[in-house]
């Protein structure tokens, strides 16, 4: 399989180091920055799928996007999982806080002797699974023991992680029943995790129709169903509520509040705040105890 496909390219080769171990149809690699300077990735693949590992991770800035989905800019990576389906771009850029350790995991179904048809997996974003990330972590282990030379451990490894992500599908199915005139509980769940995850920014409808796959006409009438409000009015009072949580910190200053969840100046956060609320900003934290 080393052979036959092309690895995560990633800009500035010479500032990582690469370790890889590889089987008769999965692969793996360990990639360590040496510096915290922006780095870049990108993979695409026909056949090949791709499962990303962070370690503990938090970045400055950066963008992680796989094919079909809106992108993230998250910034605490800790533990999450990226899952790249064959057919479909990956392509990521950070600024790290500290040297963010990355763990490449590369799947082939048809050389592991699974039908493609048997693997029709969905694309995942930075989400977590303590299942799969423990099956992905025993290519961590392998790589640092005489299991790397052991090929047939190696597929089993991969045929199992396939497994898993088979079982992730199944389970986003099940537990996405249908809510009459509103969005199914996995749907809910998604949206709402974007939402929080991108307060600061200004969010199109599309956007979240898109993670739905309804069209934003259907989806605005199905999630003011399950929420009792419009998406942006949703978005604006998730704000307000972070808002009230930053308040809590003396350390962050009005201003700086502001700026964190997007306002370009303190006059209109302190607007939408007292509108909100009744109150400004500043009587809101006197209230505080």
């Amino acid at each position: 399989m080393t052979a036959k496909h092309a690895f995560v390219d990633i800009s500035s080769p010479e500032g990582v180091s690469r370790r890889r171990i590889a089987g008769h149809g999965v692969s793996a690699e360990l990639v360590q920055p040496t510096s915290n300077k922006r780095m870049e990735y990108h993979f695409r693949s026909s056949s090949v799928h791709l499962l990303v590992v962070f370690e503990e991770a938090q970045r400055e800035a950066g963008e992680s996007t796989v094919e079909g989905l809106p992108p993230s800019t998250q910034r605490n990576l800790s533990h999450k999982l990226i899952f790249v389906p064959a057919g479909r771009t990956y392509s990521e850029w950070h600024t790290a806080r500290n040297p963010i350790r990355i763990l490449f995991i590369y799947l082939d179904s048809n050389e592991l002797g699974l039908e493609p048809s048997a693997v029709a997996l969905t694309p995942r974003l930075l989400f977590e699974d303590n299942g799969l990330r423990d099956s992905a972590l025993r290519f961590k282990r392998a790589l640092a023991s005489n299991d790397a030379d052991d090929r047939a451990y190696l597929d089993a490894l991969g045929i199992i992680l396939l497994h898993e992500l088979k079982r992730l599908n199944h389970r986003g199915a099940e537990s996405a029943p249908h809510v009459k005139g509103g969005l199914a509980l996995y749907h809910q769940r998604i949206v709402t995790t974007f939402i929080e995850e991108h307060l600061s920014e200004s969010i199109p409808l599309a956007t979240l129709a898109e993670l739905t796959q309804l069209s934003p006409y259907h989806f605005c009438r199905a999630f003011k169903q399950s929420f009792g409000a419009p998406p942006h009015r949703y978005h604006a009072t998730r704000r307000i509520e972070r808002a009230k949580a930053l308040l809590g910190k003396r350390s962050l200053s009005v201003t700086e509040i502001g700026l964190e969840l997007g306002f370009c100046e303190t006059s209109s956060f302190c607007s939408a705040f007292r509108k909100a609320t009744g109150q400004s900003p500043t009587t809101y934290r006197r209230g505080i105890s």
